[in-house]
This record gives structure tokens, sequence and C-alpha cells, in this order.
């Protein structure tokens, strides 16, 4: 029995509760090359279980299959499980990675709001996560539609972004979003999960995906969140971690920003802008500075546009490219959020100066 398999087994074993596991490993003191003589000393339910799951054969199956797709298990106490989420109390016991088991261990910021976020929010979630990971950041958040999956494209446009599921790692949800699983590990990010293969996704298992986003993370991000939403849940969370919280405010007639305005009332910092994740965390910035890291790259073509109204006639006159070539530019630069286009020609939108 490998080291890896071991590591399997204990997750399959207290799977769905990992933190059990991982208050077990703490108060035992054990390192991950004494978890199997660790096996033996498992309560009874949990000895019949593992003759179930030995008997089977079903984890063996399982272990290979996922192995070939490149998945590996960190058991809390291994030298590359990540820092700042085992200083949780609640710690998952074992972690099933796929990517970079580096991306786990770097400056993470989450960043989390509404599956049924609004176009703006979708568009501030896309360009802070693009602005972010551009500056070193990995962001981390949970796969979900809406916003989270903004900030994973975000992310991978500039830099890395790591995910965090609410289900086995042979259990990708939602399905749609499966590719956008496979682009972030190829991009050098990494889909990390608590729960063991076949794990379906169940609604409790998603407050225990929140505190691992937030405990992979300096601090958290809200973007778009209703009063009672899983977004205010791994706010709350981060707050209890000790860690930092930033809010994005938004327009008092939208919902979806009431969640955002009591984070705000309750102390969480507003966010505007970068400069705002910079002021808290000013040794990081230093250490970017330090090492140089480039700023994003901005279109050539928004170096064109005014701030003001620009038509398709003026925009040719100061590029000299060709209408056909300017339009089709001008229509990736919407799809992507740098421009909105109205009657009469285009606008430059925030944040694409």
């Amino acid at each position: 029995m490998d080291g890896q398999y071991k590591r399997l087994l204990l997750q399959a074993l207290f799977s769905p509760s990992s933190a059990a596991l991982g208050r077990a490993l703490k108060q035992q003191s054990i390192d991950s090359t004494a978890l199997v003589d660790y096996l033996p000393l498992l309560p009874a339910g949990l000895k019949e279980r593992r003759k179930l799951l030995d008997n089977t054969g079903s984890l063996t199956v399982h272990y290979e299959h996922l192995r070939e797709q490149g998945w590996r298990w960190l058991a809390l106490g291994d030298a590359d499980y990540p820092s700042l989420l085992a200083q949780l109390d609640d710690a998952p016991g074992v972690l099933a990675v796929r990517g970079s088991v580096e991306a786990l261990n770097a400056p993470g910021l989450a960043i989390v709001g509404a599956r049924n976020a609004s176009a703006d929010g979708l568009d501030n979630s896309r360009r802070f996560a693009r602005d972010l990971a551009g500056s070193g950041f990995v962001i981390v958040s949970g796969l979900a539609l809406g916003v989270d999956a903004a900030a994973h494209r975000g992310a991978i446009s500039s830099g890395r972004t790591v995910a965090v599921l609410g289900s086995g790692p042979d259990r990708i949800y939602p399905p749609r979003n499966a590719v956008l699983a496979g682009q972030i590990v190829e991009t050098g990010g990494a889909l990390v999960t608590e729960f063991a293969p076949g794990a379906p996704p169940l609604p409790a298992q998603f407050p225990m995906r929140n505190r691992v986003i937030s405990g992979l993370s300096l601090g958290t991000i809200v973007v778009e969140a209703a009063i009672k939403s899983g977004s205010l849940i791994t706010a709350r969370t981060a707050l209890a971690q000790g860690r930092e919280v930033f809010a994005i405010p938004g327009s008092i007639h939208n919902p979806l920003s009431k969640g955002c305005h009591q984070l705000l009332r309750d102390g969480a910092s507003w966010l505007e802008s970068r400069e705002d994740i910079f002021h808290a965390f000013g040794d990081f910035r230093r250490s970017v500075e330090a090492a140089g890291v480039d700023e994003p790259d901005l279109p050539s073509l928004l170096h064109y546009l005014t701030g003001g109204l620009n038509s398709l006639d003026a925009l040719q006159q100061r590029t000299g490219m060709p209408i056909t070539d300017l339009a089709g530019q001008l229509s990736e630069l919407e799809l992507e959020g740098w421009v909105e286009r109205v009657a009469g020609g285009y606008l430059k939108r925030s944040g694409a100066a």
C-alpha cells in the first residue's frame, strides 16, 4: 500500500467529515509516514467502513483512474500541504489536488459572489481577477456559475487560479464548467477537494467547501451577494479565520448589492480598485515591485479611445485601420469587457484607462 493510496483511504473513510480527521492528526501529532500505523486505531464504525472499501475494490479503481488524470493526495502534516489552510482548527485531514500544488501555497485571494450575478458583477469579477492574477496573486474560487466562473476566466487570462470543489474529484460540478476546470490546470492552477471519490455535490458540503476557499486565501473579495447567501457565509468564515474581507459596493436598487453593503456596515474593507488590495497587503506589493512583476498589458486599440463617445468613423481616422479590421477588434474588446457599444459608437469601460 503506497503513501498516496493510504491518504486516499483516509479521505474516503472520513469523507465528508475531513475536519474530524484533521483534528485527529493534529492531536496525535502523526506525520504522513505514520498514517498506516494510525489505521488500526480507527473507531469500530470506521473499521467496518474500511473493510467495505477494501472488499469492493471500488476505491482501487478510483485511485488508478484519478492518478491517470493527474490527481494526488496531501495529508495534513505533509511538507507541501497548504500552510495557510493548516492554521485552521477545522483544516481538512486530506486534500485531493490536480494541477500545481505550489499554487496552493502561493499568496491567494478569494473572489466569490452570486451565481445569478448581474452583467456588472460578472465584469467586476473578471476584471479584478485578471488584474490581481497579473500582479502575482493566485485567485481562489469555487467553480460555480456566475461570479466564480468569471473570476476563474479572468485569472487564467493573466495568471493562475485555484478551484475548490464541493464534490469528489471525479464529480466536476457544475458539469458545464468541466472545460473551465481543465483550463485552470493547463494554465498552472489547481483543482482541490477534501471530499472522496464518488461524493456528490450535496448542499451541506458547500459551506465546508467555502471554509477551504477562504482558508487558502489571505483575503476574500465579495463581488455581489444576497443577504442570505453562500458568499456571505464565506465572508463571515474568512473573518472568523482572521482573514481580510473586501466588498464591492453597488447600486441600492440591486438586491445582490445588499449583502456587500451589509458586510461594509459590519467592517469589511471597501473595494473599488486594485490599489485597495495593495493598501491592505503592503508587504506583498513591495515584494511584487521588487520582483519586477509586469502590469497586465492593455490592448493597443484602447489607446485610441477617448473618455467620451467614440464613433467608428473617428476611430478609423485615428488608427488608420481598415474598417472591417477595426470593427472586428472592437467586437473582441466588447466581448472581453473593455468597451461598451452604444448608439453612435463605443464607450471605454471604467478600468480600461
